[in-house]
């Protein structure tokens, strides 16, 4: 059984700096693309940014580029996030994924976590 499991959210005040971490386990995901998305109250789940697998290309939506890092390491099977100058718009449910099933920046991932909530005072 496949097994997403996020760690790392909490309160962070505006301009501070968390990082998120997620561990799989059921099986590795060394070839293909891991992501983490988020999800805002009332909002569509958003991609926030990707990693390949192999070649560790990393992808990012506008609204984090030059201030959150995603890596991966294959060899513990996780995928982190580090957030750094943190913004009350980044307060959401964050969600790791695995396994793309087309493009990495979009929610066709086949894996999920449960999700660990991030929120930012201002």
């Amino acid at each position: 059984q496949v097994q997403l499991v996020e760690s790392g959210g909490g309160l962070a005040q505006a301009g501070a700096s968390l990082r998120l971490s997620c561990a799989a386990s059921g099986r590795t995901f060394s070839r293909e693309a891991m992501g983490w998305f988020r999800q805002a109250p009332g909002k569509a789940r958003e991609f926030v940014a990707a990693i390949s697998g192999i070649s560790k290309n990393t992808f990012y939506a506008d609204s984090v580029k030059g201030r959150f890092t995603i890596s991966r390491d294959n060899a513990k099977n996780t995928v982190s996030l580090q957030m750094s100058s943190m913004k009350p718009e980044d307060t959401a449910v964050y969600f790791c994924a695995a396994d793309a099933r087309g493009s990495a920046t979009t929610t066709t991932y086949r894996y999920w976590g449960q999700g660990t909530q991030v929120t930012v005072s201002s």
